[in-house]
């Protein structure tokens, strides 16, 4: 990975760990398989009642398979594919425009110490976790 995209990662990660931002990437497919199984199998072994009762155990079922699925923003940065990072790369770019740094310790402490900049920078990342990745943000437990 080239040193100033490693560099705009790790701001990535830094705000994301100062912000303690947590994502989840939406599973509701799989809830939804669930919970229409469920539906199916109790309409089969118990008629028009079965179809009620299967679709409830099923949508409890399938929201409990769901949830508590969040994980912290920099550990998903950090497994992103490099076509992924590419893109984080260039929306975040975008936004710092031409802020010149020479390593990553002043590359954060640039941002950090200016508000509007790095309010600037958690809103592209989070943009790009919301549309790119499709993911639920959660931010401080």
């Amino acid at each position: 990975m080239a040193p100033r995209m490693d560099d705009v990662m790790r701001l990535c990660c830094e705000l994301s760990t100062h912000n303690e931002v947590k994502v989840a990437v939406k599973n509701s497919a799989k809830g939804a398989a669930v919970a229409g199984g469920s539906a199916f199998v109790g309409g089969l072994l118990g008629g028009p009642p079965g179809i009620a009762v299967g679709g409830v155990v099923g949508g409890f079922l399938g929201s409990w398979l769901t949830s508590g699925q969040f994980r912290p923003l920099p550990q998903i940065l950090m497994e992103l594919p490099p076509a992924e990072k590419q893109k984080l790369y260039r929306d975040i770019t975008a936004v710092l425009g031409n802020l010149d740094w020479t390593d990553v310790a002043q590359l954060i402490a640039l941002v950090m110490g200016n508000a509007t900049l790095q309010q600037q920078v958690t809103a592209a990342l989070l943009n790009y976790v919301a549309k790119e990745l499709k993911a639920e943000v959660r931010y401080k437990d």
